[in-house]
Order: structure tokens, then sequence, then C-alpha cells
């Protein structure tokens, strides 16, 4: 059938292409892209069937909208794209490279500096360096990604998130003035760090092995074997809940001020993340655990 599409932008015609009746919006996307020789290629595009309305998914079906032979649909320039996976990598890359450079090379920062790095400052960079080590291992072998790109402009703005604020706190960890806290701060943090990252890790295995490869399943998480995956008989997203507590504990160890205001930050992002998936999963699945918060056991 043939369908025409505008651009969502004053809804000029762009051109007119032919698909099956069962085709999905992936194939009408890479319709667009074959057929009208645009620069759009897919992952650029989004289709709506109204101008201001809201992007179709690539896995519905033109059927199941009763879009039929003459329909219109709606074309939108998402702008330059790159992988998330990509996103990723750049991220956690930078943290793990500034923050060393900090510790490694504390003159660039502080002038002549006589003195190495105290015990605290030392276990902060193994922690550090631990976590986005984990982080950028995990986006290479773990995570699967349900969006395969996102606006090229986002970069920027996730990596200066990043960065920076790994420079604000390596600043004060590794200064020469920096004063130690006391040794039960220092174990107990660190204990309730490496605690947390085990149980950041089973999370992302266990959220991987419940979408199979190249898919977009979705199921409702649940327990399994390890007992860190126990959270979540308490909260939608214990990825988060122990990703706030990595950095709570990091806070604890160091008794760092920016270290704390780094935590706080990100629980707040988190908790919008989490929110959402959260009403996601009610809404998707009627039977969905109803004693289940979002993101912190019993509050939230």
């Amino acid at each position: 059938m043939e369908i025409e599409i505008l651009s969502a932008s004053g809804s000029k015609p762009i051109g007119k292409i032919r698909v099956n009746e069962d085709a999905t919006i992936k194939n009408v996307k890479d319709k667009i892209h074959q057929s009208l020789k645009t620069s759009l290629y897919p992952d650029r595009q989004s289709i709506k069937q109204e101008a201001k309305g809201r992007s179709l998914k690539d896995e519905t079906t033109l059927k199941s909208l009763n879009i039929d032979d003459g329909a219109k649909l709606y074309l939108q320039d998402l702008g330059p794209q790159i992988s998330w996976k990509n996103v990723f990598l750049a991220e956690y890359a930078g943290p793990l490279f500034v923050y060393l450079w900090v510790y490694q090379r504390p003159w660039i920062l502080y002038g002549n500096v006589t003195s190495s790095p105290g015990t605290v400052a030392s276990l902060a960079a193994a922690c550090w360096s631990v976590h986005y080590g984990k982080r950028l291992l995990e986006t290479m072998f773990v995570h699967r990604f349900s969006h395969g790109t996102m606006p090229l402009r986002n970069l920027f703005k996730n990596c200066a998130y990043y960065w920076l604020f790994t420079l604000y706190i390596a600043y004060h960890i590794n200064h020469p003035l920096f004063t130690e806290p006391c040794s039960l701060c220092v174990y107990v943090g660190l204990a309730g760090f490496a605690i947390c990252e085990l149980g950041n890790f089973s999370i992302h295995i266990l959220l991987k092995n419940l979408r199979p490869p190249g898919t977009k399943v979705r199921r409702i998480p649940v327990p399994d074997g390890n007992p860190f995956s126990q959270l979540f008989n308490f909260v939608s997203c214990p990825n988060y809940t122990y990703e706030f507590g990595s950095w709570f504990f990091f806070t604890v160890m160091t008794k760092c001020i920016p270290a704390g205001i780094f935590a706080v930050v990100g629980l707040y992002q988190m908790s919008v993340w989490a929110l959402g998936k959260h009403r996601n999963y009610k809404k998707e699945f009627p039977d969905y655990p109803k004693g289940r918060k979002a993101i912190l056991p019993f509050i939230l």
C-alpha cells in the first residue's frame, strides 16, 4: 500500500513510499531512507500519525494503527544521533581518566607537592577506579539497550555532569590539606561501598538475563538465587538503590562534602528515572507486585 510522508514541521509533503500491509514503523523508516533518498537514517527519524502527536514505536505495525492505503504519516528530524553504548563509554571513561590524573599528578592543580597521597586518598582512588571500570565493562559486555541512539547534543551535557563532578571531588580528596576521617568511618564506608558495588553488578546481570539478545522483551524482574537480588522484593530499581548506596558510603569513607553533593544529586536524578520505570511496570503488568516502591524501600 502507498503512504504519503509529510514533514512534522509545516506539514510539507516529502514523498510517497510503498510498504506491505503488515509493515512496522521500523519498516517505514527504512523505506523512507531508501526510497526518498533522504539523509535521515532510521535512528534519526520520528514517525507520527499527527504533526504534533507522539512518536510511534518501531515495533508497532501499521495494521494495529488502522493505517490503510493512501494514509499520511508525519516525519520529524531528531537531529544527529549517537549510540547509547558510545555515550556510556564517553561518560564513564572521562571520570576514570580525570580522577586518576588528579591523583597521580597533584602538582597540576596544587603546585609543588612534596607529600604522597594519604591512605584514604589512595582508597578513594581505588574505589573510584573500580566503580567506573565496572561501568565500562558493563557497557561493553552486560547492558542491552532498549533504545539504539540518543541526540548527539546530549553527549556533551552528560559528559559535563560526570567529568566536572569528578574534578570537583578529586580536587578536594587529593588536596594536600585533606584531613582523613576516623578509622571507623573508613572501614564502614569501604565495606558499604564494596557491598553496594556487588549488589549493583548483580542487578545488572539479572536485568540482562531478563531480555533475550536482540529483542525489546520486557518482563517483571524478580529475585533469583543471588542474595543481592532480594532487594527486588522492596523496590523496582534496586540497581539505582545500590548506586546511591555506593556514593553514600564513599562519602562516609572520605567525609568529603562534594562527594555527598554528588550522591544527593545522583539520588534525585535516579529517583526521577525510577519513578518513571515504576509507573511503566505497573501500567504494563497488571499483576505487578503492589508492595514495591521505586528506589528507596518503604519510602519512595
